[in-house]
């Protein structure tokens, strides 16, 4: 017991000693300034991908208005229109690339599910986890106390891993999953506006204030 109150007292004073935004110097608060401002006009550029490549076909291809040539072959789409639809649909509800219905099959491993999957989830992982990264040393000189930098570090990943693992569900098992996206993407944005706005805050506009509680 006597341990552990030395060990809490000695954390008490480390804390006390540890910088905050408020005092970092001016060339500090430049790179934490564009740090935030470039991942943000990233985030916003990632949305509207998502919007226009991927909400927009899902939810409304069939609303486009294919009227043009001829009306007949219009009101009664051809087997290759069903396909040049289905293509332009969004990845929402996608389970990976289409595949031929007369190929032979492939390994699991060799199929083009797993290789589209495969592909997209390191090059996202790699790509979101780095902001996040960079986003978690921001939260570290924040002036909140320990255990709310804890989460604001670690809920991030948790937003990704989940955003990610929907995608692996709703191809093996159920296209359901794809509502697993809102969370995952849900929880990761609104982190980034907290340490966002808060850091702005605590380097402009807040009180000075060295010590971390």
């Amino acid at each position: 017991m006597g341990r552990r109150m030395m060990l809490d007292d000695n954390f008490q004073k480390a804390s006390q000693k540890w910088p905050t935004l408020a005092v970092f110097p001016w060339p500090a608060k430049a790179l934490v300034t564009a740090i935030i401002l470039t991942m943000a006009v990233a985030l916003c550029g990632a949305l509207g991908q998502i919007i226009v490549h991927d909400i927009i076909p899902t939810f409304f291809a069939g609303q486009s208005s294919d009227l043009s040539g001829d009306t007949a072959m219009t009101m009664q789409p051809t087997a290759q229109a069903k396909d040049q639809a289905a293509a332009k649909r969004g990845d929402l509800f996608s389970e990976g690339p289409v595949k031929p219905e007369a190929a032979p099959k492939p390994s699991f491993y060799q199929t083009e599910q797993f290789v589209w999957t495969l592909k997209w989830t390191h090059i996202h992982l790699f790509g979101i986890n780095m902001i996040f990264i960079f986003l978690g040393a921001i939260t570290l000189f924040l002036n909140i106390n320990v255990k709310a930098r804890t989460w604001l570090i670690i809920l991030p990943f948790i937003g990704v891993l989940m955003d990610i693992a929907s995608m692996w569900l709703k191809g093996y098992i159920s296209p359901a999953f794809f509502w697993l996206h809102i969370p995952g993407g849900g929880l990761f944005g609104i982190v980034f506006a907290i340490v966002s706005v808060r850091a702005f805050w605590e380097m402009f506009g807040g009180r000075k204030n060295t010590a971390a509680h």
